[in-house]
């Protein structure tokens, strides 16, 4: 992929849209989505949950840079200071909305291609770490079961 694939003055240029996500909808474009109730609210998700936004763009590559600065916005809290409800927290979809405009404005994209690169392979690293602590976990069942 070309460092122009990852510009994100290209992709605030181009239109991403954000809705809704309604139980049993399927989407042609490329698209990702986002949780939107509860404390890891901002979060951006292959697979839809009752309670998420989807973001459709025009492009696979645009999606990835999207997700990813998403995955970014999420770590690093940018979607906290809009939670709003007492019992169960929420990010409205206008919120959902700003936050995401305002980072791609904000954002220089000069190593965008290799931040990418590096949360792949840290979400990789961390998805063999919560495998193997199932694995320790199943291996003290079975030998507390014996």
């Amino acid at each position: 992929m070309s460092a122009a694939k990852h510009n994100f003055n290209c992709v605030a240029m181009s239109t991403f849209e954000i809705k809704t996500h309604r139980t049993g909808r399927t989407y042609s474009e490329p698209h990702f989505f986002i949780l939107n109730k509860g404390l890891n609210s901002g979060k951006p998700m292959p697979e839809p949950c009752p309670n998420c936004f989807v973001i459709t763009v025009n492009s696979d590559e645009l999606r990835e840079s999207l997700f990813y600065l998403c995955l970014s916005l999420k770590i690093g809290r940018y979607f906290t200071y809009y939670l709003k409800g007492s019992v169960i927290p929420f990010i409205c979809i206008t919120d959902t909305k700003t936050v995401i405009k305002t980072a791609l404005q904000n954002n220089e994209q000069l190593h965008w291609k290799l931040k990418i690169e590096k949360l792949k392979k840290i979400d990789v690293f961390e998805q063999n770490l919560k495998m193997q602590l199932r694995l320790i976990n199943d291996l003290k069942v079975a030998l507390l079961t014996n």
